[in-house]
């Protein structure tokens, strides 16, 4: 199935992908980056799912999907012959452990259905042991176990468990499948319509705090919902994106695992949840991201994991063909060993922004800081492997030398504003020796522009980022240039590449062809708004918002050819960037505005 027909649901712990036809094809648990018990989505029904849909339909037809408003609970409802009936799907966010809440609902006539549930640990590769005890249907491979909860009926069936029952109108039947460790007994029973009932009010009083009022507030708090669902509760850590390997041309191998914490998406992470209210969650995640970053500032990483492990190693699962026979399957991500320049930057204005915003900080948070600038100071001029963590050699790239300014400006702001202790005249002679050599060597006099490297006359979508950090103001001319060039062809059927592939094979280093990025077509719209151009900035808005899925969900990519959204799914990044960006264009205070303003004069 496409992306678009896919919903998902989560419990702040871990979190599913529903189909509309009715079948969760993936599951990691206990927590996100978890080994998956169902594994459909890369692979087939035998990788683990658990469909529930009309028997007549063969599990084939697809429901109607909408989400309960201001919640994480989805309804699937399914229109047959002889009647219509409605799967409620929902992971309740205050369990002990992982439990998925299913509900059959009659709403008219009768309707025959079918649950097809195959349970298969370590990504689609284990056959667990079944067992049927007085708790329920219990399934155990090694330390995991799940177990299923109902009052239908079900048998045995070629490795798999299955159920046939019919509905009426009005009538419900529950099913909960809860994991737990296998060696410790199964947890008490879920009481499905009670767990239903404090789910929706988790979320609805939770959105209730949403300070957002402007003319996109749906989308917003869809937004708003989908990143608190990829947030790990118990550290505050922000997952990447719910999968693994969904790729980024269909067929293709450029196929990653996102389970992970990105350090570059901090600060917009900040600003979506301060500015719409969320000093909580916002608290949670810079205290994440200094315990994370904590230690020898050479050895900062690009990511982490939901509690800030450090070792994210890659492997692949050549057991899975791959989403729509797109391999290889990897579990972990080497680009967690690269020297990525522009992360210090990140880290050093998330920090910034969390004093600006009055987030508790102490001494030792600054003394972490100070060493990282130091490192910053003492390494600015080195190569690096740059944003995009590209598999080839390393090179002097524009966006990390500007962010490596980033880095040296907040400290210095640091010691300006909130009279905190540093080597500020040192870090101000570091930061314009950096704007000179970016202004030098990254801006090309034939192109008229800022392009991805030193030397290189090939753009790079990551330079819009030049006047959204304040680098440059958005009214120098160089800025205007590079985003008019960046907009003429960096753009295809009106979404932004993050480079030409076909001009960055040897960059890369990988084989060219993938989707366009789609937080890079928020920046352009922030920066299209940041030099005057409203009404392009709105027409552009308005057509990132049309590829949202029907439930409002994004992906890293959309495939322009295809009309379609690839790449990890739901992706927390282009969800902060759609938050931040309707920010931007709801009035002249947003994140955009914000940061362009810490413009030096002597810029």
């Amino acid at each position: 199935m496409r992306l678009e027909d896919y919903g998902f649901i989560g419990d702040t712990h871990s979190g599913a992908l529903v189909g509309a036809n009715g079948s969760i094809d993936w599951l990691c648990t206990p927590r996100f980056d978890s080994n998956a018990c169902f594994a459909a989505l890369l692979g087939n029904d035998q990788n683990g799912c658990w469909r529930i849909a009309p028997r007549d339909g063969d599990g084939n037809g697809l429901g109607k999907q909408a989400y309960r408003p201001d919640t994480l609970i989805l309804e699937t409802t399914f229109e047959t012959s002889t009647g219509s009936a409605r799967v409620i799907d929902f992971m309740p966010p205050r369990g002990r452990y992982r439990d998925v809440v299913r509900i059959v609902e009659g709403i008219n006539g009768t309707v025959d259905l079918h649950m097809k549930l195959v349970v298969r640990f370590d990504y689609g590769a284990t056959v667990p042991w079944v067992k049927r005890t007085s708790e329920g249907l219990t399934a155990v491979a090694g330390p995991n176990a799940l177990v299923m909860r109902s009052a239908v009926r079900t048998m045995g069936k070629d490795l798999s468990t299955v159920a046939d029952f019919r509905i009426g109108a009005g009538e419900r039947k529950s099913f909960v499948l809860t994991w737990h460790p296998a060696h410790l007994p199964p947890p008490e029973r879920v009481d499905a319509e009670h767990s239903l009932q404090e789910t929706e009010h988790y979320w609805r009083e939770w959105v209730s705090h949403c300070a957002y009022r402007g003319k996109w507030r749906d989308i917003v708090v869809r937004s708003l919902i989908t990143l608190k669902g990829l947030t790990y509760a118990p550290t505050g850590g922000i997952m990447a994106a719910l999968t693994t390997s969904l790729p980024e041309k269909l067929g293709g191998i450029r196929n990653w695992d996102y389970r992970f914490c990105w350090l570059r998406d901090a600060t917009f992470t900040l600003y979506s949840l301060m500015h719409s209210g969320y000093t909580a969650e916002a608290a949670a995640w810079s205290n994440w991201l200094l315990r994370a970053v904590a230690g020898d500032p050479s050895q900062l990483q690009i990511m982490y994991g939901a509690a800030g492990e450090r070792r994210l190693t890659e492997l692949l699962l050549p057991h899975l063909r791959g989403y729509e026979n797109s391999s290889p399957v990897r579990i972990g991500n080497a680009a967690s060993e690269q020297f990525q320049l522009d992360v210090y930057g990140e880290v050093m204005d998330a920090m910034y922004l969390a004093r600006k915003m009055k987030i508790d900080t102490d001494a030792a948070h600054w003394r972490l800081e100070r060493h990282l600038v130091e490192f910053v100071a003492e390494n600015w001029n080195k190569p690096d492997e740059g944003i995009w963590e590209i598999r080839g050699p390393r090179r002097h790239f524009t966006h990390s030398k500007v962010m490596a300014w980033v880095a040296m400006d907040r400290a210095v702001r640091a010691v300006e504003e909130f009279g905190l202790e540093g080597d500020v005249e040192r870090w101000q002679e570091v930061r314009e020796q950096i704007h000179h050599e970016v202004c030098a060597h990254g801006f090309n006099l034939k192109r008229q522009a800022f392009t991805q490297f030193y030397g290189s006359e090939n753009l790079d979508a990551s330079l819009l980022m030049i006047p959204l950090v304040g680098f440059l103001p958005p009214s120098d001319s160089r800025v205007c240039s590079t985003v008019e060039l960046i907009e003429k062809e960096l753009m295809a059927d009106g979404f932004v590449q993050r480079y030409n592939p076909m001009e960055s094979a040897g960059v890369d280093g990988l084989p060219p062809g993938e989707g366009a990025f789609l937080p890079c077509t928020f920046w352009l719209v922030d920066c299209l708004h940041l030099i005057g151009r409203n009404r392009d900035a709105r027409a552009l808005f308005d057509r990132l918002l049309k590829v949202c899925t029907p439930l409002g969900l994004l992906s890293e990519e959309y495939d322009v050819e295809a009309g379609r959204l690839i790449g990890n799914f739901p992706q927390a990044f282009s969800h902060i960037s759609l938050i931040n960006t309707a920010r931007n264009l709801s009035d002249h205070e947003g994140p955009a505005d914000e940061r362009s303003q810490l413009t030096p004069a002597t810029a």
